[in-house]
């Protein structure tokens, strides 16, 4: 019996070894041409990566249109009469902006330092003071303003510094201005993820509902006035693009 099980455990072996030479020996190939990725160096701590646009270094505003009102000091710019848009204009991209609302909590719901981030000067990531502040919650910090609340409520106390890191993806519109793919978001506050791929159902109204009218493949980014005093520093946008590649032969399996 011993002797039948050794040799059953022996043919098992040279089965595995057998099975292992063949897909070792075996090698799939997606048939795709890629280019070599490009190289970023992604910066120190607080320092924007190699290949962002930087729209506000804590210098000046002239990164951004209708900022006039908006003054500038100690590294940070409080916002001031007028919402103002970027410049610069981006299609599928990453945002960084950093922001702090007011030191001393007045007001409730919607008039505690309410802003917003707009993506392509028309798709609202809420910003507001929803820290021990209840409000509707497709407009609490973080919402996809009347469309989605954030998954969590990330916001730090009043006063403090807070980050979003925003990956966009543009709706694309053919040439009769229909709409072919919808926009799309991802959304960290302070490191912790608050909206998860979320596809826009159009724009970010107050009076009515999100519908999509064709634009351009790149628009600007704005930031909201809304009578609050929020404090604005270290913005910066990073293009998005395909690595470039083709396709020279269908998928297969080849040996070594």
């Amino acid at each position: 019996m011993k002797k039948r099980w050794m040799i059953a455990v022996a043919a098992l072996a040279v089965v595995a070894c057998f099975w292992g030479a063949v897909i070792d020996a075996a090698e799939y190939l997606s048939g795709i041409q890629w280019t070599e990725p490009a190289v970023v160096d992604p910066g120190s701590a607080g320092k924007p990566p190699s290949d962002a646009i930087v729209l506000f270094d804590g210098s000046d505003m002239s990164g951004f249109n209708g900022a006039e009102n908006w003054r500038v000091a100690d590294g940070y710019v409080t916002a001031g009469e007028g919402a103002i848009e970027s410049k610069a204009t981006f299609g599928d991209c990453q945002v960084h902006i950093e922001w702090a609302t007011a030191a001393e909590a007045t007001g409730k719901g919607q008039g505690r330092s309410n802003s917003g981030v707009f993506l392509m000067g028309k798709y609202e990531l809420q910003v507001l003071d929803s820290y021990d502040n209840k409000t509707y919650f497709d407009g609490q910090c973080g919402a996809i303003y009347k469309q989605h609340p954030p998954l969590v409520n990330a916001c730090r106390k009043p006063g403090q510094w807070q980050t979003y890191d925003i990956i966009w993806k543009a709706p694309r519109f053919d040439a009769a201005g229909k709409l072919v793919s919808p926009a799309f978001i991802t959304a960290l506050q302070n490191g912790v993820v608050i909206q998860n791929h979320f596809e826009l159902q159009g724009d970010t109204p107050y009076h009515r509902p999100p519908a999509y009218t064709a634009h351009g493949d790149k628009g600007p980014i704005g930031l909201q006035y809304h009578g609050n005093p929020l404090r604005f520093r270290n913005i910066w946008v990073r293009e998005l693009k395909e690595v470039p590649h083709k396709r020279i032969h269908e998928p297969k399996i080849v040996g070594k």
